[in-house]
């Protein structure tokens, strides 16, 4: 662990072609559809891979500039890469689209390269450098958690790399053991408060899944889940539209069955599919 985290020669030949890989590896993966909401799409939307090369940048830069220059050209190279791989494949606009953001990120670059050099310092301060980043890793295993717990085991790769991330982080850069102790048990408690907040506060997905246009019902009629860990199943009325809708309340993705039941016992029964965001009704004939 200690060779990958300072004892590599990073020179620009080796940085340029990584920052390649990389961007070329993340634009791919954004194509294939088996990839799609899993975690090998993850570092397209979010920060806690990224961090770890920032991290490995600085720590086998020779200097706080050197360090600051390497993150700057690693990630303005692979950022627009992954939207130009997928540009020139699907003939779409998504580095006109998006890239702006993201090349904000890559300016801050600059400074955060160079002021994260002297976590190497094996300082206290630098472990206040280090804080704010273990947090960030936090953040986006708070964001992750509750979407593995919905759609299990999607994202479980990356909800074990941000653990195991924060871990480590702290480990591997001091050798300062009270350091290494108090950032280790910083991480922990990140770790725990996490999970104890995605425990307290699942991911539900609610949206309607049927409305009274072909199926006529109204709030007289009761529907509800063959299997009830789905979630929650409810008729409501929209009186904007004048019209009745199934509301659902999904607590997690799959497959399963629901009645729509009238109050005189007749039946119609649906098959329904439900990812992150969408859904699909079928009426069982």
């Amino acid at each position: 662990m200690k060779k990958i985290f300072g004892d590599i020669n990073l020179t620009w030949k080796k940085l340029i072609i990584a920052s390649i890989i990389v961007g070329v590896y993340a634009g791919l993966m954004a194509l294939l559809p088996i990839a799609q909401d899993t975690s090998f799409t993850d570092l397209n939307a979010t920060f806690e891979v990224w961090i770890l090369f920032g991290i490995l940048i600085i720590m086998n830069s020779r200097s706080a500039k050197d360090s600051a220059l390497k993150c700057f050209v690693f990630f303005l190279i692979s950022q627009p890469l992954i939207y130009f791989v997928q540009d020139i494949i699907n003939h779409s606009n998504l580095f006109n689209t998006y890239y702006r953001y993201w090349f904000m990120w890559t300016l801050a670059c600059l400074p955060m390269g160079y002021i994260g050099y002297y976590i190497k310092k094996d300082k206290w301060w630098g472990l206040i450098i280090l804080a704010p980043i273990l947090a960030l890793v936090g953040y986006q295993l708070l964001y992750y958690i509750p979407q593995f717990m919905y759609s299990f085991p999607r994202h479980i790769l990356t909800v074990l790399f941000c653990i195991i991330t924060l871990i480590i982080y702290p480990l591997a850069i001091f050798e300062n053991k009270k350091i290494k102790i108090t950032g280790t048990v910083i991480s922990i408690l990140i770790v725990i408060v996490v999970i104890t907040l995605s425990l307290l506060k699942p991911l539900i997905y609610s949206t309607d899944i049927l409305s009274d246009s072909k199926y006529k019902f109204d709030d007289t009629y009761k529907v509800y889940f063959e299997d009830s860990s789905y979630g929650k199943l409810s008729i409501k009325y929209e009186e904007g539209i004048e019209a009745y809708f199934v509301h659902a309340e999904f607590k997690k993705a799959g497959k399963t069955k629901f009645t729509l039941e009238s109050p005189t016992g007749e039946k119609i029964v649906f098959k329904i599919t439900n990812k992150r965001t969408t859904y699909d009704v079928k009426e069982i004939k």
